[in-house]
């Protein structure tokens, strides 16, 4: 069964188009209907300044009791030492009572990246790092989240005799792994697919079109395999996507075209935008949806990409989502 989760605007605060009251009566909302089963917030530092994601799944983890919370995706995980994030994030699935979501990411430069190599060189990192730093990063929230008195050596974190507390209430504390690689560069997208099949209990991806995400799905199985695992059905694929419910389709791709370019600060073109945002009636857009659920979805994150966040949430919720789940 198809899971949804509800993405909350966190750089909005900067760019105008929401409040933290609003984010954290959305997530209110969505923590009471059971359509909805996670909520999620963006993560960057100086590169697309926002609420601090940790700070924010801290303030939700306050205001909610069921959804599953965490970070679309932790982009900025090469610039955090690995220890610090283990640390906050053993306290944050603490205090959410064991509803957190790690999503490992490497960050990336180019469309809707921001000013990423000044915030590399802010924090002293190489951006040719940032894989096996967020690689290491990952080893390394396993090993201290799972067991006491740990030591590791890695190319850029080494310690000995670490033990993380308070300890968080998952065990395993649960990592997906970003992948989002071009289909026309063959080897580049192996190696990107093949980290999330070696290192994730979970993918999470943007940009697809049902076909790209059903071929990286069952090549992630098949690179899985390859390293001597065989993934369940509690390996979870995910997809990042956005959301505009207008019976007038073109409204609902201009709408969403104002948000993204202003949450952004670029100039998304149309086909970005039609592969990116389900839009368009109730109907239209759970047609969308049901592409991705039939080449394997089982988790949707959907960011409300509308002037009107409440309105679009309620259109989503009542609307959309009930044909799905």
């Amino acid at each position: 069964m198809v899971r949804f989760g509800l993405t909350l605007p966190n750089r909005g605060v900067i760019t105008g188009v929401t409040t933290v009251e609003e984010m954290l009566r959305l997530a209110q909302l969505a923590d009471a209907n059971p359509v909805w089963d996670s909520v999620w917030v963006g993560d960057s530092i100086f590169a697309k300044p926002r609420l601090d994601a940790i700070t924010l799944l801290g303030a939700l983890a306050a205001r909610t009791e069921r959804v599953k919370l965490g970070p679309a995706c932790m982009a900025s995980m090469p610039l955090r030492h690995p220890l610090l994030l283990a640390y906050q994030w053993a306290s944050l699935d603490f205090l959410a009572g064991g509803r957190t979501i790690m999503v490992a990411c490497q960050g990336q430069a180019g469309q809707g990246g921001g000013n990423f190599y000044e915030e590399f060189a802010a924090f002293g990192v190489e951006p040719e790092s940032r894989m096996r730093r967020m690689e290491e990063a990952i080893e390394i929230l396993r090993l201290t989240t799972s067991q006491e008195d740990v030591s590791y050596a890695g190319q850029y974190y080494q310690f000995e005799h670490i033990t993380v507390l308070p300890r968080p209430v998952q065990q395993p504390v649960p990592i997906w792994v970003t992948a989002n690689p071009p289909m026309d560069k063959p080897r580049m997208r192996e190696r990107a697919l093949r980290r999330v099949a070696r290192l994730g209990d979970g993918w999470m991806t943007t940009m697809n079109t049902p076909e790209t995400f059903g071929a990286n799905l069952e090549a992630i199985r098949a690179y899985a395999r390859e390293e001597g695992r065989e993934l369940g059905p509690d390996f979870e694929a995910c997809l990042y996507y956005n959301i505009n419910v207008n019976e007038d389709r073109e409204a609902a791709l201009e709408d969403s075209k104002r948000f993204l370019d202003a949450y952004y600060t670029t100039d998304y073109d149309r086909p970005t935008l039609e592969r990116w945002v389900a839009h368009g009636s109730p109907e239209e857009c759970i047609a969308q949806l049901r592409g991705f659920i039939e080449r394997g979805a089982t988790t949707i994150t959907l960011r409300l990409t509308g002037a009107d966040q409440q309105r679009q949430f309620e259109r989503v919720t009542r609307e959309v989502l009930p044909a799905l789940v």
